[in-house]
């Protein structure tokens, strides 16, 4: 299909209207509308717009046309928006006031004089809310929903049609040609003019072909960040469209190629993450195979168009500001849309439009290495669970060169890479980035010289990096190959012709090879996990060439492209069928975490997360000493604590010399849960009293007794309203949000303490005290000084004890103290305690006085099947070395005051940021909407911590209001990580959620 040619300039480029300030503005309203307004100036290319305030009536938009634009045209879009109105419910549009559903004679253009030109006006509804202008990040969701919104205007608009709906203009795509060819002389830079046609003529190649399958009718033409618009500006759900200034007729598929091409500006909105606008827009109006195919060139000549103009613009009307603005917004557009072959994307939007994607095959052919057998064959493993890789090694330098040689020293003649493994040794920690990791061909260790053959024939010339060979339409590069006489006789830049099987050249100790499609570039060695799968439509798995061709379909399955995304969701399906609906997960979309290396999580695709979260493991993940510990011991011995075994009395001795006097005995158990529980039964035991004193927003566990003293509405709505009659509970003490604020918190101790005597006057005096030591559910804040002093010594005059919940904070995670209750000065009762303790491992801990133990015999006998076990004995006696011996304590106090440093700096820069609470490894930072009234960002904090996983670092929510980061990350977290997170975060907070 030829393009559609342009009649002439004047059509191509609308004439702008004159200058008109915004007394011109509430002139006009005045006197052709009748409205008395005050005006204020909005954007846009070639129109002049105004929003009109009319004070106690609704405010309206004031829309001047560019004087190419008529009456008929300006009609048109009315009547557009009324349709859109009528066919998708509940999708706002600016219906013009003059419609007749609004009382007016069904006019809704004004005809005016301004400058000398005739001009046509019209006042339209105003859109409350705001649109998505701008750079800043939007979220899946956002994604998803414009391109929902994009498929119900299409479908509303699918039969409409009006006098002046079709018109020659430079943003209809079928001429882009045409518009590209007036437009690109106005590029000055002449490198960008050039690159910009031949980005165009590649694409509008592939859309003349298609062209005939794909469906016109009327579009909304202009349907962009800048043009959706919300209502609520905590999601920013689109649910409105404005501005039908470039209604026309066109391809349909186009209009999502121009909302695609809006979105790849915003932070962190990459081509694949466009893609989900694509598959929302799919499920509502489905693309056809061609449209699917015409839709990433489309997005390439809109880009095109969007440079082109914007160039055009800025030379023929140097004052609009508005057009100079987002000339870089237009060139990151574009060098988003063409960052990767056409054919590569096109195969990503193929899959995530449902259709097959192409993909590239190797011919008929032979063996690629001579005289080597199958047996002499091996696989070197570089992916996220290579056992090559445990230990760290990953992060090594030379860690594939050292797999190689472990199978050349194993026996191999050749160790050989896979061709689509996401290598663990090609990602790095910290960055907000995927890693392009993904192998696109494979690289050879050899133990001797090898002969290299034509796997199938065609022309061979020999370069400064290796071989290659041309035929079949494919490109065989041998990158470290010598090649062989025949080819080296071949005349210079001719290259050889050579048949199958023929010696084309040599390999002493190292080859790499790769397979792509002849007249594309060289593609990379490497690629992004998420786009790994679009390469296969350019690039071939060399595997099958290796071992020969009677071992092609046997290696075939061993290559296959990860699909981690893919993964990682299929789990999530396969976890819902079999768990329980309450066993929740972190995140939305959460990824496949497949491996752990101190404060670092990777998942199926090698993306290296921080992990912020894990105050189960203490020490780090992985820890090789802990591995090399339970290794050791479970092929030893591993039983219940009933036996007699070294193990578990090492363990308990060391445990009980971590607390004071008169602590002095220890009972192990398997969880903080467990440990609460046990600690509570203990207390009854002792006292003889079944009531409890607890403190409000605070979680101890999920066991009858812990959940019971559990107070958290977060994790438990209902928590205040059903726990039982003899639990009691005080005010949380929370300087920051509570009831009493700064100098002030010390009330709540005075408080407290009349609750105990209230209750011991009602003759239910509390037999146990139960709080954390340093309120960590609530997001890391201290006590205030002197309040469990207080409370447990009026618990103790009533013959009550006081037990302290350490599970979360206990363990030096606090950095200046070992144990929380250090920082209150104070000595409990009863100490519960876990987590920390096992470094992920079941393991859980009760300390307590030998009296206190003793009473439990009213309660028969206590035993734990694998509460103590000479593993987990093992775990924790190691977990204490490593603690030591690491100076991790020291760690949290020295990092750990850096972190709260740099958290407390975003502050200045972000309102969000209501404060910064805790110490050490046990941090929370706290957003508010309003730091006067401490309204808690609620919604905000839950998007942030799925914008932070975006960014790789693991975060989540903690507190009644879920509005604080709860920061618990490895006590082995250093510096650097401090810094990765703390960008992280700025970054989100300056770019959006």
């Amino acid at each position: 299909m030829p393009t559609l040619p342009l009649p002439s300039e004047l059509e191509l480029v609308q004439p702008t209207p004159p200058e008109l300030s915004p007394a011109d503005a509430e002139r006009i309203a005045r006197d052709a509308f009748g409205l008395r307004a005050t005006a204020r100036a909005l954007g846009s290319h070639q129109d002049r717009n105004f929003f009109l305030d009319r004070g106690e009536e609704p405010p309206v938009l004031l829309k001047i046309a560019n004087p190419g634009t008529t009456s008929a045209e300006l009609e048109a879009q009315s009547a557009a928006a009324a349709r859109i109105a009528e066919r998708a419910p509940g999708l706002r549009t600016p219906r013009s006031l003059a419609d007749p559903e609004s009382g007016g004679d069904g006019a809704t253009v004004r005809e005016i004089e301004a400058g000398g030109q005739r001009l046509g006006a019209r006042v339209l509804e105003f859109l409350d809310g705001g649109t998505l202008s701008g750079g800043g990040h939007l979220s899946p969701a956002v994604v998803r929903g414009i391109g929902e919104l994009a498929a119900r205007v299409d479908l509303a608009l699918a039969d409409f049609d009006a006098p002046g709906v079709e018109r020659p203009h430079q943003w209809d795509l079928r001429r882009a040609p045409a518009v590209l060819d007036a437009l690109l002389p106005y590029v000055g830079d002449a490198a960008l003019r050039e690159r910009v046609s031949a980005a165009a003529r590649e694409a509008w190649a592939v859309v003349e072909r298609l062209a005939p399958e794909l469906p016109v009718q009327a579009v909304h033409g202009d349907l962009t960040d800048d043009n959706v618009v919300w209502s609520d500006p905590l999601t920013r759900r689109p649910d409105g469209v404005i501005d039908l200034g470039d209604l026309n007729r066109g391809w349909t598929v186009g209009e999502l190629a121009i909302t695609l091409s809006s979105l790849l500006h915003h932070d962190g909105v990459d081509r694949r993450a466009a893609l989900r606008a694509a598959t929302s827009y799919h499920g509502l109006r489905p693309l056809s195979r061609a449209e699917a195919e015409a839709l990433w060139p489309l997005v390439v000549l809109r880009a095109a168009v969007l440079v082109a103009s914007g160039h055009h613009v800025v030379a023929t009307d140097p004052g609009n500001g508005y057009a100079a603005e987002n000339l870089g917004h237009e060139l990151a557009i574009l060098e988003a849309a063409t960052a990767v072959p056409l054919a590569v994307q096109t195969a990503l939007v193929l899959a995530a439009t449902g259709h097959e994607p192409e993909t590239l095959a190797l011919p008929s052919h032979g063996p690629l290495l001579g005289g080597i057998r199958p047996e002499e064959f091996a696989h070197v493993e570089l992916g996220t669970t290579s056992p090559a890789l445990h230990g760290g090694r990953w992060l090594e330098p030379d860690a594939e060169a050292a797999a190689a040689r472990a199978a050349l020293a194993a026996g191999a003649a050749v160790a050989a890479t896979r061709f689509g493994e996401a290598r663990l040794t090609r990602s790095t920690p910290f960055a907000q980035e995927a890693p392009a990791n993904v192998a696109l061909g494979v690289e050879l260790a050899l133990a001797h010289p090898v002969e290299l053959l034509a796997p199938w024939p065609g022309i061979v010339t020999a370069g400064e990096d290796g071989l290659e060979l041309r035929g079949d339409g494919l490109v065989l590069r041998l990158d470290g190959a010598e090649a062989s006489a025949l080819v080296s006789a071949a005349a210079p830049g001719a290259g050889a012709h050579v048949d199958r099987s023929a010696a084309i050249g040599r390999a002493e100790t190292q080859l790499a090879v790769r397979v792509h499609r002849d007249g594309d570039a060289t593609p990379p060695w490497f690629a992004p996990a998420a786009e790994a799968a679009g390469w296969l439509a350019l690039v071939a798995d060399p595997s099958p060439l290796l071992a020969g061709a009677e071992r092609a379909s046997d290696s075939a399955g061993d290559t296959a492209l990860p699909a981690g995304t893919r993964d990682a969701r299929e789990l999530i399906t396969r976890r819902e069928a079999v768990f329980a609906e309450v066993q929740e997960y972190y995140f939305e979309e959460p990824p496949a975490i497949v491996r752990g290396w101190r404060e670092l999580l990777v998942d199926a695709d090698g993306r290296v997360y921080l992990d912020a979260l894990n105050n189960v493991t203490s020490i780090g993940h992985a820890h090789p000493r802990l591995v090399e510990a339970v290794t050791e011991q479970w092929q030893l011995l591993n039983t219940n604590s009933r036996f007699n075994y070294p193990a578990v009395v090492d363990y308990a001795e060391r445990l009980a010399s971590l607390v004071p006097d008169p602590l002095d005995t220890v009972f192990l158990v398997n969880s903080g849960s467990e440990a609460v529980d046990l600690a509570l039964r203990l207390a009854r035991a002792a006292t003889g009293r079944r009531d409890i004193l607890a403190v409000r927003e605070a979680y101890h566990g999920w066991t009858d007794l812990s959940d019971a003293v559990s107070t958290s509405v977060a994790d438990n709505p209902g928590a205040l309203a059903s726990r039982p009659d003899w639990v009691h509970t005080v005010d949380a003490p929370n300087p920051f949000r509570g009831r009493h604020r700064g100098a002030e918190a010390s009330r709540y101790a005075g408080e407290a303490v009349a609750e105990v005597e209230r209750l011991a006057d009602a003759g239910t005096p509390p037999g146990a005290f139960i709080a954390e030591t340093y309120y960590g559910n609530a997001g890391g804040i201290a006590l205030p000084d002197g309040y469990l002093a207080a409370v447990y010594e009026a618990v103790r005059r009533h013959g009550g004890v006081a037990v302290a919940d350490e599970v979360q904070v206990g363990y030096g995670r606090l950095g200046e103290w070992f144990w929380g209750f250090e920082q209150q000065g104070v000595v409990p009762d009863v100490v519960a305690v876990a987590k920390a303790i096992g470094n992920g491992h079941p393991l859980g801990a009760v300390i307590t006085t030998k009296e206190i133990a003793a009473a439990y015999r009213s309660q028969g006998y206590f035993f734990s099947s694998a509460g103590g076990s000479p593993v987990s004995s093992v775990v924790g006696s190691t977990v204490l070395d490593v603690i030591r011996e690491e100076g991790l304590q020291q760690n949290a106090r020295e990092v750990g005051g850096y972190f709260r440093e740099r958290l407390a700096e975003l502050g200045e820069r972000h309102p969000l940021v209501g404060a910064v609470h805790g110490s050490g490894f046990y941090l929370g930072l706290e957003f508010v909407r309003d730091r006067e009234s401490f309204e808690p960002a609620t919604e905000e904090t839950a998007a942030i911590c799925e914008r932070l996983l975006e960014l790789g670092v693991i975060v989540q929510p903690t507190g009644d209001h879920q509005n604080v980061l709860k920061i618990k990350p490895p006590m082995c977290l250093g510096r650097e990580g401090v810094d990765a997170f703390v960008a992280a975060v700025d970054r989100v907070l300056t770019t959006g959620w």
